[in-house]
């Protein structure tokens, strides 16, 4: 019988290169369903593995963000970005409910779309700087950082040249292990966000600010919160599958040619990195709460348990994708990526995520046509201190 002292404990050891999921992963998607697990925190907490039960949970509306007591809920870790409780037990659902209202017709396809052209403006910029300084580069400081920075801060009203300032309050919010750190950043960033909401109620402009703002069901402090987990959300996430993305398609020459000869394949090329692009490695599972207990397969979870949902994990189920461990752009698949979650918490910055990458990998490997990575894959090296993961550098050579 398993005990709590035996249980897997996280962060898994790692692969031997970032192009893989960790072995335990692997291990736990062959032998079971759901298991519990101890997180970084040292909380015992159930996650559950297979596609199925990962994309039901992610529709459940029995989970939330909320905890009925938040002071005694486990954590998953010191971040206060998905490392413990969030938002008003309560209120959570009707809260949700407002603001998807709101952001939906800010994130439409349609008006993601309409960015296109400026996105490649800014994507043509970016490189022809890189270019300049070649021919050798860090992608992620040329273009993967900055790239996705600059449209959602465009797109949210917030001054690009703020944007040092919260690259370090995003890295520090993230930060998994030093909570006195990931608080203190968290404060600072929503005084920003406070203060910049203020200043937009006076002087209101065409932005997603503006429209929290001027919207009457949203509290001041539910403003500056949404303001900040857009800003962190825009930025942080599409950059790591910017670089992961690289990575992949560098690390497959035969499929990076096929792509740059063939442009139809680059809306299936863009869906294999977000299939592939796995946040797990490091930390970057979502946390969420039981409202109620729910039963899954013989499991029971308990109302206010901890329940850890690997979508880049249930990505390599092999009952849901054949050869799920190969990166393949040419894939066909009726099943969907969970890289997005499912049903109504799916993610609101989809359309534009989308977007920026195949905009990137339209023009990226056209415009260097010899690009490779500069040191091997193997000493790549994740960021292991801040949930969203990805790379702290990016070495490329043309």
């Amino acid at each position: 019988m398993t005990t709590t002292q035996d249980l897997p404990k996280l962060p898994f050891p790692p692969a031997d290169t970032v192009l893989r999921i960790p072995p335990r992963f692997r291990q736990l998607l062959a032998d079971r369903a759901i298991t519990k697990v101890r997180t970084y925190a040292g909380d015992v907490a159930w996650m559950p593995t297979r596609y199925d039960d990962v994309k039901a949970l992610f529709d459940d509306p029995r989970l939330g963000r909320a905890h009925r007591e938040p002071d005694k809920a486990a954590r998953m870790n010191e971040s206060q970005v998905l490392g413990r409780p969030s938002g008003d037990f309560d209120g959570e659902e009707r809260n949700h409910t407002a603001m998807r209202r709101l952001l939906t017709p800010a994130f439409s396809a349609r008006r993601m779309n309409a960015l296109r052209p400026r996105i490649g403006g800014i994507i043509t910029d970016l490189l022809d700087r890189m270019a300049a300084d070649g021919p050798s580069a860090d992608l992620h400081r040329h273009l993967s950082f900055p790239l996705p920075a600059l449209v959602i801060c465009e797109l949210l009203g917030v001054p690009y040249e703020d944007r040092e300032r919260f690259r370090t309050w995003s890295t520090d919010m993230a930060n998994m292990v030093d909570g006195d750190l990931a608080e203190a950043a968290s404060a600072e960033f929503t005084a920003y966000m406070t203060a910049l909401a203020d200043r937009k109620r006076s002087e209101p402009a065409d932005d997603v600010i503006s429209d929290l703002v001027a919207a009457d069901s949203l509290s001041p402090q539910l403003v500056a919160r949404l303001g900040v987990g857009l800003l962190f959300a825009g930025h942080e996430t599409t950059m790591t599958r910017i670089d992961m993305g690289t990575v992949f398609l560098l690390s497959n020459p035969e499929q990076a040619a096929a792509l740059r000869e063939d442009p139809a394949l680059l809306p299936g090329a863009v869906e294999e990195i977000l299939r592939f692009t796995s946040t797990e490695s490091n930390g970057g599972v979502l946390s969420r709460y039981a409202r109620e207990d729910i039963e899954l397969g013989d499991v029971t979870i308990a109302a206010g348990d901890l329940v850890l949902i690997p979508a880049g994990i249930a990505n390599r189920d092999a009952a849901a994708f054949d050869d799920p461990d190969t990166f393949d752009i040419r894939r066909r698949s009726s099943v969907p990526h969970l890289s997005f979650g499912h049903g109504p918490h799916f993610c609101i910055g989809a359309s534009l995520a989308r977007i920026e990458l195949q905009e990137v990998f339209s023009v990226l490997l056209t415009r260097f046509p010899t690009l490779r990575l500069a040191v091997p894959v193997e000493e790549l090296r994740l960021r292991t201190a801040t949930v969203t993961g990805g790379l702290a550098a990016l070495p490329i050579t043309w």
